[in-house]
């Protein structure tokens, strides 16, 4: 494409279901690789009602799963707008949408918050629907954060992103490998919820709770740890796999107890899967601001551990969203097959123009 596209809005909703991160991303490519800047950024959480809607995207009737689709792109598109300054116009908006359905085994994926919707909302060019190319031709779809690992955080011997699931990325034998190690935010917010609480703040109920031995033993020897990458997690798994374990255990131990094992169970999966002479890690994403889990995480492993500026902790997804929106625009790869197990690298990404 002749234009040149630099500036643009990364927009993230994760599975942790703690609202709408936007971020307000220039690009610049030099001799040496890409430049990035987070200009600004935000979350904005999600209405009670709305978060609900959301929780149970799963068991909607088809018409009201495609009215969802609709809203929250009305929804993403008005807190843009909202925001918009009067003499600045984004080249483009790049929205992962939410995933309500992720099963590469089947061919399917689907993320919500119609980009076209979007488009039409704000007048703004707008890629979506990122990972839907990679699964047609046989890939994970996800993770997709890699692709700008390796070009934006290189300089890391591996990045650890701490979201509803956990997933890390690294170079081993000349290509990026990444995959999702283990539930995250998703586990931990889940349990927080029977206390009252959206999360547990700096892992505080984690810490004064204790091991529960069955529980660790019982989750460290679930099947998808032994798979080899590619792979990837989604709800359903955690639904049907994962969270049963915890419901098993939920009324013989107090909900601290609980934290206190999963976590330590995060930590331990992560630690796994970090390669032989790594020596530094990048961990962003929400559970890089709890205290407990990066303290569990470092007693399990000796590297170094690098958590950056506030805005790129939160934000790192969203801006490379729109890093991965940028390249689509310009027609060039973000997906790699070494990542995915597509047949091929890839571009991905609807484009809707206005």
């Amino acid at each position: 494409m002749s234009k040149e596209y630099r500036y643009g809005i990364g927009v993230m909703s994760g599975t942790s279901l703690d609202g709408i991160d936007l971020a307000w991303c220039s690009f610049e490519q030099t001799a040496s690789g890409w430049r990035h800047q987070i200009e600004r950024a935000c979350t904005v959480p999600y209405e009670p009602a709305f978060r609900k809607k959301l929780s149970r995207a799963t068991s909607l009737t088809a018409l009201e799963y495609a009215q969802l689709d609709v809203d929250l792109g009305k929804l993403i598109a008005q807190h843009i707008n909202r925001r918009l300054d009067s003499g600045i116009k984004p080249d483009f908006i790049a929205s992962h949408g939410h995933t309500v359905f992720h099963q590469p085994e089947k061919g399917l994926t689907t993320q919500i918050g119609s980009g076209a919707v979007i488009a039409a909302h704000t007048g703004i060019t707008t890629v979506c629907d990122f990972r839907t190319v990679d699964v047609a031709l046989g890939g994970q779809g996800a993770p997709l954060v890699p692709a700008g690992d390796e070009l934006l955080f290189g300089q890391y011997g591996a990045c650890l992103n701490l979201g509803g699931f956990s997933n890390i990325s690294f170079r081993q034998g000349g290509t990026r490998v990444a995959f999702d190690t283990a539930p995250c935010n998703m586990a931990l917010n889940h349990l927080a919820s029977k206390v009252g609480q959206s999360y547990d703040h700096n892992g505080a109920m984690a810490r004064a709770g204790k091991i529960i031995p069955g529980l660790l033993e019982e989750l460290d020897r679930l099947q998808y740890y032994r798979l080899p990458a590619p792979k990837s997690l989604g709800k359903e798994w955690f639904e049907t796999t994962f969270l049963p374990l915890l419901q098993k255990h939920e009324a013989s131990n107090t909900i601290p107890d609980l934290l206190h094992t999963t976590t330590l169970h995060i930590a331990r999966q992560i630690a796994a899967t970090i390669p032989a002479g790594t020596e530094t890690l990048l961990a962003t994403g929400g559970g890089a601001l709890n205290g407990f889990l990066i303290e569990a995480l470092r007693k399990e492993w000796s590297g170094s551990i690098t958590i950056p500026d506030s805005q790129t902790v939160k934000f790192k997804e969203a801006l490379i969203f729109a890093f991965l929106g940028m390249l689509r625009l310009q027609g060039e790869k973000n997906c790699m097959k070494s990542v995915t197990g597509a047949k091929c690298d890839n571009c991905g990404g609807a484009v809707y123009f206005v």
